[in-house]
């Protein structure tokens, strides 16, 4: 079992307890693009980024995180 952590918007988030990363999506009322990330139960995180690139940027970051765990 690994212990990687990584770091989102001010979350330190263990990888190998994520379950599911939605695809980017745009949020409500013009806030930008976003993503989830699910956890056992009820629990998820939302992560907001201005635009497109940022939000893709980190979400690959974090897909990457998980497949190297």
């Amino acid at each position: 079992m690994s212990n990687k952590t990584y770091n989102l918007q001010g979350y330190t988030l263990v990888v190998d307890k994520i379950l599911f990363v939605t695809a980017l999506f745009d949020a409500d009322n013009n806030e930008g693009v976003q993503y989830n990330v699910g956890f056992g139960g009820d629990t998820r995180i939302t992560a907001k980024f201005p635009n497109r690139a940022d939000a893709t940027l980190s979400r690959d970051m974090l897909v990457r995180a998980i497949r190297e765990s």
